[in-house]
């Protein structure tokens, strides 16, 4: 591990970057360019006394986990995260799978989508990042796989009306399949797969029916604890040449979900704990 130029290249980038690119207000007069190292940490998920040491060469040789998260929140170009990863002794992760690097380019438009919820996801359900209007409406999410979690974890299905429950888990479903069909080699999708039919009767008897659908726009309903029912139009963008997926949210001005999605903007921040 190159622990000088680990810290000399953490550090360079970090000083390249201004608030705004990662989405943040830049609040009081500041000293130096760039963002502080307490930013950076939080926008990677770790503490700030380990980014810290990082930065001054004597920090741990950070997970493969860590340094995905790093690449993230420093907005890194695939060249840039490779580069993160062999400074490191890390071999960088390559194309035949799922990448969970979200481009800096798609990130940008993520904190410019600051009034309606949306997401990045990987095309089997793993969430790469978020906006905080889409951790306001399902609650901090990054890590997860959607179909692994309303699959296994009752509180997942508690974001929707009980009568579209059984809809929701024929979508995912038949959205795996496709994806599975597509890339049989794919180790993290064939995992997942596997996993799920063992752990669930449900997703077993689904898998089962062979139904293909890719997921596309659709309108979903979400139950919120503070604002209540909201109907919301799903739109989907594929991220050309990367098994990724922009997922946005939004709701028709003058409707009732549209008066309750600005209600969110408001007092949906005050609580983050995941539901």
């Amino acid at each position: 591990m190159d622990r000088p130029g680990l810290a000399d290249f953490l550090r360079r980038s970090r000083a390249r970057l201004e608030p705004s690119d990662v989405g943040l207000t830049a609040g009081p007069r500041r000293r130096t360019p760039g963002l502080r190292r307490e930013e950076v940490a939080a926008l990677a998920g770790m503490s700030v006394d380990y980014y810290t040491r990082l930065e001054q060469s004597r920090g741990p040789r950070p997970s493969r986990q860590m340094l995905a998260a790093l690449a993230r929140a420093l907005r890194l170009t695939d060249d840039e995260r490779d580069h993160l990863f062999h400074l490191t002794g890390e071999e960088p992760p390559r194309s035949g799978g799922t990448s969970g690097h979200v481009r800096p380019g798609l990130l940008l438009v993520l904190d410019r989508l600051h009034d309606v919820p949306a997401q990045v996801m990987s095309d089997h359900g793993d969430v790469l990042a978020q906006n905080t209007m889409a951790v306001a409406l399902v609650g901090e999410a990054h890590g997860d796989n959607v179909v692994r979690r309303f699959f296994t974890d009752p509180g997942a299905r508690e974001l929707f009306p009980a009568e579209d429950h059984a809809g929701l888990a024929r979508s995912h479903v038949a959205h795996l399949r496709s994806v599975t069909a597509a890339r049989p080699d794919d180790s993290a999708v064939t995992k997942l797969v596997a996993e799920l039919r063992a752990s669930s009767e449900e997703f077993e008897r689904l898998w089962e029916t062979h139904e293909v659908a890719v997921r596309r726009a659709s309108t979903k309903r979400f139950l919120h604890p503070l604002v209540g029912l909201l109907e919301l139009d799903c739109e989907i963008m594929l991220v050309s040449g990367e098994k990724q997926m922009l997922l946005v949210h939004s709701a028709r001005p003058g409707t009732e979900a549209y008066e309750r999605l600005q209600l969110l903007r408001v007092v949906g921040l005050q609580d983050l704990s995941p539901r």
